[in-house]
């Protein structure tokens, strides 16, 4: 009974459709031609095959390349016209395709199908996947970060294109050109090269390796580590603006003040002239004129004591007259020189502020360069010592 079992199984099997293709992968370069071999079996006496070459994408989708039908001939997509070849032979299950002047949308997976009328059991296709072979672009790489001390900061690398995908690793340089390991706490994963708490010690050169089965290719940074006090010539730059806009205002100011005081001048002078103009020495003469030839005209008519006393009253209020236009000039030459003192007094305090700013700035550009002249001495013998000890390394 078991027996029987086995042999209903193995016709089972007999019976189906087998679709086999020898490797799970093949590889090509691109532009090079290559066949993807796919044989089928069938117990099917004279069977019409309908083949089918079909690219498999990652959602499962289905890109069909060409279609042969046993009565029509193959029948090969828009796409891919004049580069795809189907070689069918029927008595021995061979449907080789092959592919010229390969491109990277070929590379994917793909799948041969055999359907045989008649024959709808066993498995119908089989599936391989195709690698096309390009080179690594030349890597583009970058620094992303403040380049100062005690900063952290990323270098990327990357390609463009390349199949199988390219793997990355940085190679650091002294300045001298001299390779050295990559600090203890970097890390270098998949093109990104993370530096911490970067020093002068970091600067140099370092140079990224896009690689694959093909070939390489490479490309490299500067790497200039700053002291953060570098700063400060923006800060001195902002100080000299800030300076420069100050004498700018207080000039405009000064300006300004002289055209107002003139202006109170010429109007005081204005005012002046306006209220003393009937107190001029020559119009009290004419006045006085006038009434003594009217006064002269009564003369005959009065007596001459009534003549005299009404020109000792004329000359009098003309007295009185010029006396208060002199007080009104002295009271406004006052008011003028009291103006004038405060304005020399604004004047000489706005200087002294200038005075005080001006010493400021000149102190805090000397600390600065007391600072970069001694970060200099400290670079410099830190250089030295660095030189000396390579040179008695080498000495040895």
């Amino acid at each position: 009974m078991l027996g029987c079992c086995f042999f209903i199984a193995g016709l089972g099997v007999a019976l189906a459709t087998v679709v086999t293709i020898p490797q799970s992968s093949y590889e090509a370069a691109r532009g090079d031609n290559i066949t993807l071999p796919c044989k089928f079996t069938t117990t099917v006496a004279s069977p019409k095959p309908i083949v089918t070459w079909a690219f498999v994408t990652a959602d499962g989708e289905e890109q069909t390349v060409v279609t042969y039908y046993a009565d029509s001939g193959p029948d090969v997509e828009a796409a891919y016209a004049g580069r795809i070849n189907l070689r069918v032979s029927v008595p021995t299950g061979d449907v080789a395709l092959t592919i010229m002047k390969l491109t990277l949308q070929e590379n994917n997976k793909i799948r041969c199908k055999v359907q045989i009328p008649k024959d709808t059991s066993g498995k119908g296709y089989a599936s391989t996947t195709l690698v096309v072979l390009v080179a690594p672009s030349p890597p583009v790489c970058r620094i992303v970060g403040t380049t100062e001390y005690f900063e952290n900061i990323n270098m990327t690398c990357a390609s463009e294109e390349g199949s199988p995908a390219p793997t990355y690793k940085w190679q650091s340089y002294t300045v001298n050109n001299v390779p050295r390991p990559n600090p203890l706490k970097a890390t270098d994963v998949n093109g990104l090269l993370s530096l911490y708490n970067i020093s002068i010690d970091t600067s140099g050169f370092f140079v990224c390796t896009s690689q694959n089965k093909i070939r390489s290719a490479t490309c490299n940074v500067t790497l200039a580590v700053m002291p953060p006090s570098m700063k400060l010539g923006s800060v001195g730059a902002a100080l000299i603006a800030a300076a420069v806009i100050g004498l700018i205002l207080a000039a405009i100011g000064i300006y300004c003040c002289c055209c107002r005081k003139r202006k109170e001048q010429s109007e005081e002078y204005t005012m002046g002239v306006a209220e003393g103009e009937d107190y001029h020495d020559k119009e009290p003469v004419e006045n006085g004129d006038r009434q003594i030839e009217s006064r002269g005209k009564q003369v005959e008519q009065s007596p001459p004591e009534h003549h005299d006393r009404d020109y000792d009253d004329g000359h009098s209020d003309y007295d009185e007259r010029r006396d208060r236009y002199d007080d009104r000039r002295d009271d406004q030459r006052d008011r003028y020189d009291d103006r004038r003192d405060r304005y020399d007094d604004r004047r000489d305090d706005q200087r002294d502020r200038y005075d005080d700013r001006r010493d400021r700035y000149d102190d805090r550009r000397d600390r600065y360069d007391d600072r970069r002249d001694d970060q200099r001495d400290r670079y410099d013998d830190r250089r030295d010592d660095r030189r000396n000890d390579r040179r008695d390394r080498y000495d040895d």
